[in-house]
């Protein structure tokens, strides 16, 4: 039985105790000064931060295979952009989940009214985000976790994660390690296409509407796109809303421009509308529709929002499904290489064998519905009992998928209200890389990859999301 291998830290642990107090605190200090923070979920005030859960010191990863994973996203882009504007496709995928998963279905018929009516704008902006692990039982390969269409968050703290560790191996006298450290310019190229898109839309006094919670813990993240965008382009407001205020504060003009009060809307980017509870009542989806029906440029667009699905990361792991939308033959290759499996839960001959597989050996699986924000899989042990309780048709809302079995790294997990010395723990990294594509159906104007990101758990903690609190942000160190 293959075992999960360990990586090479990148620089002798344990740390002693002494030094280590002393380099947490200034590690702390320096998170907070530099936004690395968060509002307290449990202790809320709008007027104070906590430092974000972080990792002291880089994670180890496989350099190949961080270099692999950024030299494909521009594919993973091409890919996903060709998968939003497939109708045919788009619409057969989802036929099953949109009939017993109400939010899917939601979604899926604002698309379709917008369809018959029109699209307002032909251009959509796409800022993915692709998310891998490396996988011990194939030579730490990397295996796409999911991929990210809306709200792809965490590239603004991020960019600020290789600075901070390097300050913490400079304190700890490894200054000569940061070299394999990558730069990550993660906040400047996912702004710069939120910029490239409001010059593409053409009027100089149109602002950006960045749609949000009504309460935001992730501020900073938020804001740094916020305040780069205005520090680049000073012409540009960005004004924030909910869903709730856009239904009550908006309207379309006679060219179909979004018009918030006086000012008409060029961008919009959504960082809340991925989760049902963000669409308390109709008012919420009707400010959906009315914005899928503007000319503002849209990130995502609801074809693109659609294009996340888990059904669809699914369907594209079926044989000959990737030539659908890739016409490289090299390309293709590349894509199915991280892919691991994805198996239909459908009420079908193969996804009655799906299931029959998960109760059999629930250990090497994860269920997931179609959600984004974490905290919403089922893992190993919990399958079955969670499989028995839907009927057939309702398996359609999920999706099954091989469980990934990362590598070990050593390391401390700096949280809030800790008052003791960190321990050295077992950990494991998922590496999330950027990417930024902007086209309507037949031309890409842009297509580029834009930094990464690196969210690091304990390695027997199934969910990793920083904002759903099991996560904690970190950056990699890159091993040959």
């Amino acid at each position: 039985m293959t075992t999960t291998s360990v990586l090479e830290s990148c620089i002798p642990l344990p740390i002693d105790k002494g030094t280590l107090l002393e380099v947490t605190e200034k590690a702390k200090d320096w998170a907070i000064m530099h936004g690395i923070a968060m509002r307290s979920k449990t202790n809320f005030s709008p007027d104070a931060l906590n430092f974000a859960p972080f990792i002291l010191i880089p994670s180890s990863f496989p350099r190949k295979e961080f270099e692999s994973a950024v030299n494909l996203q521009t594919v993973i882009n091409q890919l996903m952009h060709s998968v939003a504007h497939d109708e045919e496709f788009l619409t057969t995928t989802l036929a099953e989940t949109i009939k017993v998963d109400d939010f899917t279905a939601n979604l899926f018929n604002v698309y379709k009214k917008v369809l018959a009516n029109g699209f307002g704008q032909a251009y959509s902006l796409g800022l993915l985000r692709s998310d891998y692990l490396a996988h011990t039982f194939e030579d730490n390969s990397i295996k796409q976790v999911e991929i990210n269409t809306i709200a792809s968050s965490f590239g603004g703290i991020s960019t600020h994660m290789m600075p901070l560790q390097s300050f913490v191996m400079r304190e700890l006298g490894h200054a000569d390690k940061i070299k394999n450290m990558p730069d990550n310019n993660a906040l400047s190229g996912i702004c710069d296409g939120m910029i490239k898109s409001w010059e593409l839309y053409g009027n100089p006094g149109a602002v950006i509407l960045f749609i949000v919670e009504v309460i935001t813990y992730n501020i900073c993240d938020q804001r740094f796109h916020e305040f780069y965008i205005r520090d680049q382009c000073p012409k540009v407001q960005v004004l924030r809303r909910t869903l709730t205020q856009v239904f009550k504060e908006g309207k379309l003009g006679s060219n179909k421009e979004l018009l918030l009060g006086e000012h008409e809307v060029a961008v919009i980017y959504f960082r809340a509308g991925y989760e049902p509870a963000h669409y308390p009542s109709q008012d919420e989806w009707d400010a959906r529709y009315m914005m899928e029906c503007s000319r503002a440029i849209k990130c995502p667009s609801i074809h693109y929002h659609l294009a996340g699905t888990k059904k669809v990361q699914q369907a594209l792991a079926q044989p000959a499904m990737l030539e659908r939308f890739l016409n490289d033959p090299e390309q293709v290759k590349t894509v199915k290489e991280i892919f691991t499996g994805l198996y239909a839960l459908d009420d079908t001959e193969a996804g009655n064998a799906a299931y029959e597989m998960a109760l059999q050996e629930p250990e090497r699986f994860v269920l997931k519905p179609q959600r984004e924000g974490g905290g919403n899989n089922i893992y190993g042990v919990d399958i079955p009992d969670a499989l028995r309780k839907m009927n057939r048709v309702e398996r359609a809302a999920w999706i099954l998928m091989d469980l990934i079995q990362p590598p070990i790294s050593k390391g401390y997990m700096i949280r809030p209200d800790n008052k003791y010395a960190p321990e050295l723990v077992d950990l494991v990294s998922e590496l999330g890389i950027f990417g930024v594509i902007i086209g309507d159906v037949d031309n890409i104007i842009c297509n580029y990859q834009a930094g990464h990101m690196l969210r690091t758990k304990l390695s027997t903690a199934n969910e990793g999301g920083v904002a759903a609190g099991l996560g904690a942000l970190d950056s990699p160190y890159l091993l040959d």
